[in-house]
């Protein structure tokens, strides 16, 4: 941060005033206020309904499970769980809550709510995104899929209010890491059952922070003095800024006004190029071919449809171009997807399908986000398709806010996506399309991948990778996904100044590590000894305002995200 100009009469005074007051040797100015910004997008703050990337990293904020990713390392740390067991090889795992982990309005985190929320989140009708996630647990699976509606089969059991058992089908050494991820926070009893949270401008969760403030533009957390680690939180307010108008936020942050720039940088016009961080990421952008109905649920007309696009048109521009789903991991197999055009591979594979230069297929839509990048490649693609095959190609172009939801439903062709791991595993990129999976909207279903992915739920090391790779190459040669580049991440922040955010693969920063370096004071200027910050007061008696004195407006959202993608 920089010293803000100040008058000099008001200068004058300070300097006076000073003389008579009590100073440290090294004198720092604090700064309690911490401002992000992030792309335009519409939050859930439920996390049982969670999808989008941003929710993620303001979940690090508000709520918190058994375990919470370390920034620097992203293995799990303790949290609500002060520590774990594990017996019968690894297949029963025997978590301890501590007693201090409450909500916001001072209610105890017990072993139930998780049960209850756990049990919620795999429950069929609520339909959750990430309840595959689940299917880890004994008979979350067959409870999820609707083949058994006993509760109680499920391997999760609140032995008292301080100890949670949860029962594996098989050993899984990713299971600690899974459950840092945010489906597998508490929800409070007295929002469990509520699917539609949007007339809701809070909810009582557990994390360091707690939402004081709404708005579709921006939103103010305070720090929580009721969280269990709050010594540990040094910063009291974090601000949150969403907008797509790049070249405004860019000025902002070099005016010293925003800390933290996560999406819309104008990088020609960033001041501190040492504060523009380029990591490599677990993550790919791809598009995808729905495959729940006919033509396009034969992998002939997918792969036919596949071969006749310009590959290396289409990955131009991108930096880490990619033509598999996974990023490179050590000891990964490798493998191969579609790398180049292949017109008179493509027409046959269409004509062995029954559709000889693509009659009967009707007409295609790419539903793509409204930017400059989304539209290039549907063009691409509707140039190819047009050009040679008897089809109608049309462009579904959605705003970036409503992107996300959109691929919910069915009425398109193509769809587009950047996923971004969820753990450290290739199967956060894998699971997703098996034939049961919510998070599959392409409508995915292949047997023989099933059986694969399920083959190395219950395998270890070389042999797991193997078999996944092998998943992973029939995903690709059926066409079920489109690779088109491994997604680096870039971010605006000086850690000179900001400590506790680190770059990692997930680009996922917990808001409860971050804070300020101290900043000195200018030569010649002192301060008078600052008031001590009291202490935290007992439960109940600390927390949110109630949802009255909080706000809530609306604003216009702007287009742009994908446009800031090809910067790199």
């Amino acid at each position: 941060m920089k010293i803000q100009r100040v008058p000099a009469f008001l200068l004058s005074l300070f300097l006076f005033v000073s003389v008579f007051a009590w100073s440290e040797t090294e004198e720092t100015v604090e700064k309690s206020e911490f401002v992000v910004s992030f792309g335009n997008t519409e939050i859930n703050l439920n996390p049982i309904q969670s999808y989008k990337s941003t929710e993620a990293q303001i979940y690090t904020a508000l709520y918190e499970g058994l375990v919470s990713y370390n920034p620097y390392s992203l293995e799990p740390e303790p949290a609500v769980a002060t520590y774990w067991e594990t017996e019968d090889n690894n297949t029963l795992y025997r978590f301890y809550l501590r007693d201090s982990a409450v909500y916001w309005n001072g209610d105890r985190v017990t072993a139930q709510h998780f049960r209850d929320t756990w049990l919620k989140m795999i429950d069929p009708e609520t339909g959750a995104a990430y309840s595959s996630l689940f299917d880890v647990i004994s008979g979350a699976r067959e409870y999820r899929t609707g083949k058994t509606e006993d509760p109680d089969s499920v391997g999760i059991r609140a032995v008292s209010d301080s100890v949670l058992e949860v029962r594996l089908t098989h050993p899984a050494p990713h299971f600690l890491r899974v459950l840092c991820h945010h489906s597998f926070a508490p929800v409070h009893p007295s929002f469990l059952q509520k699917d539609d949270w949007s007339e809701f401008n809070t909810a009582p969760a557990n994390g360091p922070y707690y939402l004081l403030e709404e708005s579709e533009d921006e939103m103010i957390l305070k720090k929580n003095d009721l969280y269990w680690d709050r010594k540990n939180v040094e910063v009291q307010q974090i601000r949150i800024i969403f907008s797509d108008d790049s070249e405004e936020i860019t000025r902002q942050y070099n005016m010293d006004k925003i800390d933290w720039v996560a999406d819309s940088i104008h990088v020609p016009k960033v001041e501190n190029r040492d504060a523009l961080l380029l990591y490599p990421m677990f993550a790919t952008h791809y598009y995808y071919i729905r495959s729940a109905e006919p033509p396009f649920d034969d992998p002939g007309v997918r792969r036919g449809l596949a071969l006749l696009l310009p590959w290396q048109e289409i990955r131009r521009d991108y930096p880490l171009p990619a033509t598999t789903l996974i990023p490179a991991i050590p000891s990964y197999p490798e493998n191969e997807g579609f790398a180049m055009q292949d017109t008179e591979e493509g027409m046959k594979a269409l004509e062995e399908a029954g559709y000889p230069e693509g009659k009967g297929i009707g007409s295609i839509t790419i539903r793509i986000p409204d930017g400059t990048e989304g539209r290039r490649i549907a063009g691409l693609m509707k140039e190819a398709w047009e050009s040679r095959l008897e089809v109608e190609v049309k462009k579904d172009l959605i705003p970036f806010p409503r992107y996300y939801d959109s691929l919910k439903k069915t009425d398109y062709t193509i769809g587009s996506l950047t996923w971004i791991g969820d753990f450290l595993d290739p199967l956060t990129f894998l699971q997703m399309w098996t034939s049961e999976s919510n998070l599959n909207d392409a409508g995915y279903s292949n047997p023989e991948y099933d059986e694969l992915i399920d083959r190395a739920m219950t395998q270890y090391g070389v042999s797991r990778y193997q078999t996944l790779a092998e998943a992973e190459q029939l995903l690709l040669d059926t066409a079920g996904v489109l690779p088109v580049s491994h997604s680096p991440s870039l971010n605006l922040i000086d850690t000179d100044i900001v400590a506790g955010w680190f770059p990692n693969l997930l680009d996922i920063h917990p808001f409860k590590y971050i804070h300020f370096e101290p900043y000195p004071m200018p030569p010649g200027v002192v301060r008078g000894p600052a008031e001590k910050t009291p202490e935290p007061v007992q439960a109940r008696s600390s927390g949110p305002p109630p949802a009255d004195k909080r706000i809530k407006t609306s604003s216009s959202s702007k287009p742009g995200f994908f446009d800031q993608i090809m910067l790199f």
